[in-house]
């Protein structure tokens, strides 16, 4: 799904170049689960952005199931991040104008997709928010954003998951279920997940834990303990 090589990433401060990247290599196979933990400022939220394509990298190549993610334009990025991938920000980008339904339906929309708001009422409810689907963003907590959020980057069961925390705002209860549905979604469709996290219980339930620190990646040793998903 996912072959990463040589990626780097750096930007001037003053006179400075911060490094983030450092010739990164990376594969994921199609319906792998990566947990990537680190310390905060260790660049993983960047690498996220990267591996979407919203950011371009300083060197280094990314393809997605055989593309290259620097031959496409915005254009074909966006379409590419509409059919394939479910994005969860840690800010996530709620259309404030729009409802919880609406704003979960309108991927499904922008797709021509009939069922968009049949699919995105059913999502909803299995994230616990069967009660809220005509409250907008500043009507719900910011654990139910989250799970808003969640919901709409699962609607249109996408090859490839990417998520940045996403059960960081939640307590535990609703925590323990927003992680089953992202492994239930790994089990009925097949899909990828590229999950980042602080919390080592989830990142054990992955395939592989890989840890970020100093601008590269290594493969972390999965605790003997690990949960079953």
């Amino acid at each position: 799904m996912i072959e990463v090589s040589g990626l780097s990433l750096h930007y001037p401060l003053g006179p400075r170049r911060i490094e983030v990247l450092r010739s990164v290599d990376l594969s994921i196979a199609c319906g792998e689960r990566i947990a990537i933990t680190g310390p905060s400022g260790s660049g993983k939220t960047s690498l996220l952005l990267l591996l979407s394509g919203l950011e371009r990298p300083t060197a280094g190549r990314i393809c997605m199931a055989g593309t290259e993610l620097a031959g496409l334009d915005a254009d074909a990025l966006a379409d590419l991040r509409r059919d394939q991938m479910g994005i969860v920000f840690q800010s996530f980008h709620l259309l404030p104008s729009l409802s919880a339904l609406d704003n979960v339906a309108l991927p499904l929309q922008m797709a021509g997709r009939r069922d968009a708001f049949e699919r995105a009422g059913e999502l909803l409810h299995r994230v616990g928010l069967g009660d809220r689907l005509q409250h907008h963003p500043g009507q719900l907590s910011g654990g139910e954003q989250q799970r808003v959020a969640i919901a709409r980057a699962l609607v249109h069961r996408p090859r490839l998951l990417l998520a940045d925390e996403p059960t960081g705002n939640l307590d535990d209860h609703t925590g323990e279920a927003i992680r089953s549905l992202l492994f239930d979604l790994n089990r009925e469709t097949g899909a990828t997940l590229v999950l980042i996290t602080h919390d080592p219980d989830f990142a054990a339930r992955c395939d592989r834990v890989l840890r970020l620190h100093d601008g590269q990646l290594h493969e972390a040793t999965t605790p003997p303990h690990a949960l079953p998903a």
